[in-house]
């Protein structure tokens, strides 16, 4: 939608897009006015193994800007996709923490279910070793007509990994301890350039090719000599966001501190307190547990999942969660939550 509007007498044109004002004067010149694009999480599944009617097993979708990251991808994840009214057409990407059945049985139906639709574009899926091994054979079999093409890449489990990048966000392997290779995500917006400061840059006269050395932190010297100081043009971007997912685990001294200070943390919480021992057996963690590696980190909020099916009512491990860290929130199936 564009509008025309005269701002200190000068007619320009408002150009509404998603999250952002762009001001077009009549010298050509572009200024920004944006609120925080869009980076939240949205839940598909927050059981665990074992199949429940009051929940899917794992999976979560992150949408970043209008960019979808699948996390995990457990029986049924495509019918949450739906009821969560997201697109496929925007996920390029599924990031799988380990070869568990309930973090990986539904890429199939996923996969398969794209090639219906009719999809062209590759879609990427970044796990431990073994993923590809496995789902080879099923793909050639049942999927002879593909319409595009499956990529898988393999990453490392003992040692922090850059597996994504992109202009705006960066995707690190969060290394965990299970009971098979396994690894947490990362998900790191990069930092933005300044915001120009649009009276001021109209009142010293700024020409349209100093704006991006200005927005990146360089000074203006006027015709005159004079010397504007950046912080006189510009203000700053947004703080970078950060949210980390970690499941299936035990807590970790090194996850507490790779997430430290992260926007959301997601840490499962399969047991109670009173279940410790099954937890320890199992390779998991407590709510309890999973609340003092967020108070330790310094994180700003906590996220629990991945609970047991032995748990009616999942009450008692946020009551104990926030025992230990107050800004505790449940996941729950098609909730978005923000970062």
């Amino acid at each position: 939608m564009v509008l025309n509007r005269f701002i200190c007498g000068v007619p320009v044109f408002v150009r509404m897009q998603a999250s952002c004002f762009l001001y077009v004067s009549e010298k050509n010149a572009i200024f920004a006015r944006c609120v925080m694009e869009k980076f939240e999480v949205h839940i598909l599944g927050c059981g665990s193994a074992l199949p429940t009617t009051r929940h899917f097993p794992a999976s979560q979708v992150l949408n970043v800007r209008e960019k979808l990251f699948m996390i995990d991808c457990g029986e049924g994840a495509q019918l949450q996709f739906r009821k969560s009214k997201l697109k496929f057409s925007r996920l390029n990407h599924v990031f799988i923490s380990h070869l568990h059945g309930d973090h990986c049985f539904g890429l199939f139906g996923l996969i398969s279910t794209l090639n219906l639709l009719g999809r062209t574009a590759e879609l990427h899926i970044s796990s431990p070793q073994g993923l590809e091994e496995l789902m080879g054979p099923m793909l050639d079999f049942f999927n002879k007509q593909m319409s595009y093409r499956v990529v898988f890449h393999e990453f490392g489990t003992r040692k922090p990994e850059l597996i994504y990048k992109d202009r705006s966000l960066t995707v690190t392997t969060i290394p965990l301890c299970h009971r098979m290779p396994a690894c947490g995500f990362l998900f790191a917006e990069k930092p933005r350039p300044n915001h120009i400061i649009r009276e001021m840059v109209d009142f010293y006269g700024v020409p349209v090719h100093e704006l991006n050395r200005i927005k990146n932190g360089a000074d203006y010297r006027t015709a005159e000599g004079e010397l504007i100081p950046n912080a006189r043009l510009t203000r700053p971007a947004e703080l970078p966001r950060r949210y980390a997912y970690c499941s299936d685990t035990v807590p970790l001294d090194s996850v507490v501190e790779q997430v430290r200070g992260v926007d959301l943390l997601f840490h499962e919480a399969t047991f109670a307190d009173e279940d410790a021992a099954r937890a320890r057996e199992t390779f998991h963690t407590t709510a309890s547990q999973a609340a003092s590696v967020a108070c330790r980190a310094e994180v700003k909020r906590l996220l629990i999942g991945h609970f047991s099916a032995r748990y009616e009512d999942e009450s008692v491990l946020l009551d104990e969660a926030r025992s230990v860290f107050p800004s505790t929130q449940l996941a729950r199936e098609t909730l978005s939550f923000p970062v």
